[in-house]
């Protein structure tokens, strides 16, 4: 998988709606569509995809830190809302997009620096305009539960 450096990397509006949810996010993962550059600045990268499920490996290192030197809650609530809308994806119909209207995020302990993790979103419900998944981030190793959101995204049909 390759981060897109500039915006003529990443993929256009017609290849977009080209193909069903599913099939983008099968194409990020086989590195044939670059993944987005914000993967590359948070450190998490997209490790499986299957219909109504997404997961991204991550590890938050000093670069995603607060001020007190602990992992920034921005960082928990960008995995969560990268696997649980792209569990949405997966969902989409060809010539649709989504659209997250909105998430919640729950932090339930501290992440360790340098900790690698595993942010696993799974849909609930998946309907002509609306879909709704949930999500968890646990340690890779451990299975710690570190967090757990859910979100509901808007689907449109564009073409």
């Amino acid at each position: 998988m390759f981060a897109a450096q500039s915006l003529s990397e990443l993929p256009n509006r017609d290849e977009i709606l080209s193909m069903s949810g599913l099939e983008f996010m099968q194409r990020i993962l086989n590195g044939d569509i670059s993944r987005p550059p914000i993967s590359t600045l948070l450190n998490y990268q997209l490790d499986a995809v299957e219909l109504g499920k997404v997961t991204f490996r991550g590890t938050p290192g000093f670069a995603q830190t607060n001020p007190m030197g602990g992992v920034h809650g921005g960082w928990y609530g960008t995995l969560l809302d990268s696997c649980m809308a792209c569990a949405v994806m997966t969902m989409v119909p060809r010539g649709s997009i989504y659209n997250t209207l909105e998430y919640k995020v729950k932090l339930t302990r501290a992440i360790p620096l340098d900790t690698e993790i595993l942010a696993v979103g799974k849909i609930d419900h998946a309907g002509r305009s609306t879909g709704i998944a949930h999500g968890e981030i646990r340690g890779a190793i451990d299975d710690k539960l570190y967090a757990t959101g859910s979100t509901t995204c808007l689907i449109m049909q564009m073409a």
